[in-house]
């Protein structure tokens, strides 16, 4: 619980129980399940509220997706949150795509810039050639680590360290703190910083019980979200770097490479592929939402 999410979640406990009469009951990622069966759950309403990224929504929300066409969403921290805070796309776009499947979407947030882990270092896509890179079961992070030029292979969070101690795969991708507490540095030798995506997650509840909230509970949830939205924003600045600095303490001789612009221009040049892709797989809204989305990003500056 003392990752990003889990910071989320006791935040949002918090602002429940001190403005309700309800309590809230917290379980750490993997205690239920796998990601499928999680999201599962709350649709059925075995569970009420559930935080999980879009990236294992794909195939039940194939406009979720947008979230991994590379080099989409600004680095910029503050200009990231601005764009989570006020886009139409995510504020009043996604909601009913989550609504057709029983999910009431409460708010989207990023969790950091996502790094790849490898056991040989990464300059450029020639490097990845040939490497067994673990993505989520997300048909566009498919697509998006095949333009990279790996081998995408979807697998459970949970068989991810056996994989690479085993050489199974040979390389991930997740935030650094993310890295830091999993301890992939353990099994992995080489970070890259591409600056091609910022990991996505989306905090949902069971629509049914939502919906079946009094307008006063109702709010006591929404103002809750709002409260942990701006708390794990702030709790974010410096993380990155604070969990890198944790990974080269007790891994010294890991190697942390920032790419250059110009290492990063053939990474760049794959992601009007990928957003092609998007388009065609991306579902019914797909060309819809990303037009709004690029609107939304271009108001905060950030394209």
């Amino acid at each position: 619980m003392d990752e990003v999410q889990g910071k989320f979640a006791q935040k949002f406990k918090e602002e429940v129980e001190a403005n309700s009469d309800h309590s809230i009951q917290l379980f750490p990622f993997g205690t239920l399940g796998e990601s499928d069966s999680i999201l599962e759950q709350t649709q059925s309403g075995i569970l009420q509220f559930v935080d999980q990224s879009p990236g294992f929504t794909g195939a039940l929300i194939p406009e979720a997706q947008v979230f991994f066409v590379p080099y989409l969403l600004p680095q910029d921290e503050e200009k990231l949150a601005t764009f989570f805070e006020e886009s139409k796309a995510i504020n009043e776009m996604f909601p009913p795509l989550y609504a057709e499947q029983g999910l009431e979407l409460l708010t989207m947030f990023p969790e950091g810039e996502v790094m790849m882990t490898t056991t040989e270092p990464v300059t450029g896509p020639a490097d990845l050639d040939e490497v067994k890179f673990r993505v989520m079961t997300n048909p566009l992070l498919v697509e998006n680590y095949k333009a990279f030029g790996a081998t995408p292979t979807p697998l459970p969070w949970g068989e991810v360290y056996g994989a690479l101690q085993t050489g199974i795969i040979q390389g991930q991708e997740n935030p650094a703190f993310f890295i830091e507490s999993t301890k992939m540095y353990e099994v992995t030798d080489h970070i890259t910083r591409a600056g091609h995506n910022n990991f996505t997650t989306a905090v949902m509840a069971n629509k049914d019980f939502y919906d079946g909230l009094s307008d006063e509970d109702k709010t006591v949830v929404n103002n809750a979200i709002d409260a942990a939205f701006d708390y794990i924003i702030d709790y974010q600045s410096g993380l990155t770097e604070e969990s890198l600095a944790k990974i080269k303490e007790a891994k010294p001789s890991m190697t942390i490479t920032e790419l250059t612009e110009e290492q990063r221009e053939p990474f760049m040049a794959t992601a009007d592929s990928v957003e092609q892709k998007f388009l065609e797989i991306g579902g019914d809204q797909a060309e819809e939402l990303l037009t709004q989305f690029k609107k939304d990003l271009e108001a905060v500056g950030a394209e």
